[in-house]
């Protein structure tokens, strides 16, 4: 059985703010509940029911996100799932860390990874968990990487694009090559040819083949490696050995440089909502609206609005696509084609050092 050798790693010391003001350095995404009564941190460790055992679920996250981590995970994981980076250093090192700690734990390096974001949102389970069997048995099989592309759906310039080739087991395809976040003409004909998927950052892998392409392609992290195993439990050892690994993301350490990827099709829904305006996409609309937290609502000749507003009476009047987040401490309106322009407020305010309690 595939799924016996399957471990869950979540990645989630992400500190994003392009959902502030609920997301911020101290809360970031991952811990809001934006979707359900879960933090999409819960929704994603849910994800992996009936699939892979609570006992071979982890979630590498830093030490400042602790309380939240535990408080969103407890029963969900393993005794010592919650791996803690030092230091946010990037996606390879956070792989790393996570494979000295399972390797600690009793997995071999026969057993596989699925390594996922934890702030993603997902809501076909069922094709989900089909889609990380396939690539499973894909990696175990040829002792590949197998990354999850998902099927674009329009020209987005704010992803990466993986570009499949032949095709080698059942809907599973080696890769040509893997894109930047491609300007608009570009990305539109990579749809064209439909041999493009978007980059989602998903992960299958043995171990061992895991430590056999660091071992080839990012030699100035992996030698650390060895040291990294020796202090897994000694949180002052792996701070120092951590320091000494290279900063750099799983994509441009191994993936654009190995010929040992796969890809295969996701068969689920996919968004990482990575801005207010994402929640359209999915969540339902209350006349018209999309309406989150708030304890009523009346609106009239208002379309197209999105309101986050916890426990409290949101009220619209003639007003259309606007973004309205309130909370105890902030208010922010604008545009909903401004969404982006977000990051715009958090860095002003990061200048004024009497408002850092806010970010």
């Amino acid at each position: 059985m595939i799924e016996s050798h399957l471990y869950a790693v979540v990645m989630a010391g992400g500190q994003g703010t392009r959902f502030w003001p609920e997301s911020y350095s101290k809360k970031p995404k991952q811990y809001l509940s934006l979707v359900g009564d879960k933090s999409l941190l819960g929704e994603t460790l849910s994800r992996f029911d009936e699939f892979i055992p609570k006992d071979k679920r982890y979630i590498v996250t830093v030490k400042a996100q602790e309380r939240l981590a535990d408080e969103c995970s407890k029963g969900e994981i393993a005794n010592e799932g919650l791996v803690f980076e030092p230091s946010g250093r990037n996606t390879a090192p956070c792989i790393l860390l996570a494979m000295a700690k399972l390797l600690e734990q009793g997995a071999t390096e026969n057993d596989v990874m699925a390594i996922v974001p934890s702030d993603h949102v997902i809501l076909n389970k069922k094709g989900f968990q089909e889609t990380l069997k396939r690539a499973a048995g894909a990696a175990l099989k040829d002792s590949k990487i197998v990354t999850i592309g998902i099927n674009p759906n329009f020209p987005h310039t704010g992803y990466g694009y993986i570009h499949k080739d032949d095709q080698r087991l059942d809907n599973v395809f080696n890769v040509k090559a893997f894109k930047e976040k491609p300007n608009k003409e570009t990305a539109t004909e990579y749809l064209k040819t439909g041999e493009y998927l978007w980059n989602a950052g998903m992960f299958v892998s043995t171990i061992g083949t895991l430590m056999r392409e660091f071992q080839a392609h990012a030699p100035e992290m992996f030698e650390f490696f060895s040291e990294l195993r020796e202090g897994i439990n000694d949180f002052d050892k792996t701070s120092t050995t951590y320091a000494k690994i290279p900063a750099e993301s799983i994509d441009y350490a191994i993936m654009e440089k190995s010929s040992e990827v796969f890809v295969t099709p996701a068969d689920f829904d996919w968004n990482d909502l990575g801005s207010w305006d994402a929640l359209e996409s999915v969540i339902e609309k209350k006349e018209g609206n999309v309406v989150i937290g708030e304890r009523s609502s009346y609106a009239d000749n208002s379309k197209g609005n999105i309101v986050f507003a916890p426990g409290k009476f949101v009220g619209l009047i003639n007003v259309n696509d606007l973004i309205v987040v309130s909370n105890d401490k902030v208010t922010l309106v604008l545009p909903k084609e401004d969404s982006q322009k977000v990051k715009e407020i958090v860095s002003a305010i990061k200048e004024d050092k009497s408002l850092e309690d806010l970010v």
